[in-house]
């Protein structure tokens, strides 16, 4: 049988998260793997963004998720960072595009009211929402890939409205 899968992608140039999840109807979801892509900060910017490419299409092709659901890039003061994180970003949704699987995109605070009820909660309260959430025994680290499973919940937790 044909389990959903959804890949959550905490988009960055430097480390990406990414955590693929089984949901599992009323029972606990099921964390397949989760984990951050590094790149070298010292090498040059398409060299890095060729690397993160073949990492995102390798997870793609390894776990054929069902659902990508991507950090939607926000922008404040770091015009560096936000260029960074998206590029990152768009190199997983064209992946994802390109197998025909559906894509969505999530705010921080939606992330964070769909995981940990509001949406003013701090990365420290979300990171232990993921943990229980799994029924793991420590918090994922890095942060970054905790936050790729936190938008593979929140994806999870939209899917009934988005049925309907």
């Amino acid at each position: 049988m044909f389990a959903p899968r959804v890949l959550g992608v905490d988009p960055g140039l430097t480390r990406c998260g990414f955590a693929v999840v089984e949901p599992r109807g009323a029972r606990r979801p099921r964390l397949v793997t989760l984990g951050v892509i590094r790149t070298d900060k010292s090498s040059p910017l398409a060299t890095r963004l060729a690397e993160l490419a073949v990492e995102l299409e390798d997870l793609l092709d390894r776990h054929e998720p069902t659902a990508v659901a991507v950090e939607r890039v926000f922008f404040r003061a770091n015009a560096r960072t936000a260029m960074s994180v998206a590029q990152a970003s768009g190199l997983a949704l064209a992946a994802a595009a390109r197998r025909g699987i559906a894509v969505a995109e999530y705010t921080p605070n939606a992330v964070k009211l769909a995981v940990a009820g509001h949406g003013t909660a701090d990365k420290a309260q979300v990171q232990r929402m993921v943990r229980q959430r799994f029924g793991l025994r420590d918090t994922p680290r890095p942060a970054d890939a905790a936050d790729a499973a936190a938008l593979a919940l929140c994806h999870i937790a939209t899917i009934p409205r988005r049925a309907a």
